[in-house]
């Protein structure tokens, strides 16, 4: 059904849904809880900003099968990238997006945990994670050599790369460690690459998403801020 309230959707039940009965809420960084996608923002310092950026789109829209080779394939194009220019993105243009902290903050009075799941990188991640105070955060992490990026990432213990399938492990690990079932787990973001932890997930919700993914979920925020799920969640 579709609410009054335009640019909010709802699709797959009729039932009022209330914060309480979630115990868990995971989040996409890039587009969802912030305003840039980081990867091409590094790229802009060595002008392969719209190189990177088509490549972006592409995957967010579920264009390229392989999310992880995408990935590689922009962070070799990062090759040179130093440390006080990921700095700069995230000092000047890093921004959250409206609505982020007061849902982050509504969410964790109403005893909600919270969990980061990235395809982004742990340089960014942890600044989101801290300003919000966020429970739990996976992504990835970017090899640095004399203050700049190699063009290659750091293989971490759980895996190489937070791709999709990597999101929805974290999202069963952390209820698994909770002692939760998955149907207690809100999952929201906005590209192809959260759609196997929304699937996952008792509550699916995308923020101003790609196509393929609004169709996909239960509740479409397609205009306003990320806080308008508290329009949904009683």
């Amino acid at each position: 059904m579709t609410l009054p309230s335009p640019g909010l959707v709802l699709q797959g039940f009729t039932s009022p849904l209330r914060l309480r009965d979630f115990k868990l809420i995971a989040f996409d960084m890039d587009s969802t809880l912030i305003n840039i996608e980081c990867i091409d923002e590094m790229a802009d310092a060595v002008g392969r900003k719209a190189e990177v950026a088509a490549i972006t789109e592409a995957a967010m829209r579920g264009e390229i099968a392989d999310y992880k080779e995408s990935l590689r394939q922009r962070v070799r194009l990062l090759a040179g990238v130093t440390v006080s220019q990921m700095q700069q993105v995230l000092d000047q243009r890093l921004q959250l997006n409206p609505g982020a902290l007061e849902l982050v903050q509504a969410c964790q009075a109403a005893g909600l945990k919270t969990l980061l799941v990235s395809g982004g990188f742990t340089f960014f991640t942890d600044a989101v994670r801290d300003r919000l105070r966020i429970g739990w955060t996976r992504s990835n992490v970017l090899e640095v050599a004399g203050g700049a990026l190699t063009g290659r990432m750091v293989n971490q213990p759980w895996g190489d790369i937070c791709d999709g399938e990597e999101k929805r492990r974290m999202l069963l690990q952390t209820c698994a460690a909770m002692g939760i079932a998955p149907a207690q787990a809100i999952a929201m973001g906005d590209g192809a690459n959260d759609l196997a932890m929304m699937d996952a997930a008792g509550l699916s919700v995308a923020y101003r998403a790609k196509p393929a993914v609004r169709q996909r979920v239960m509740v479409a925020i397609n205009e306003g801020g990320v806080d308008r799920l508290l329009e949904v969640l009683r």
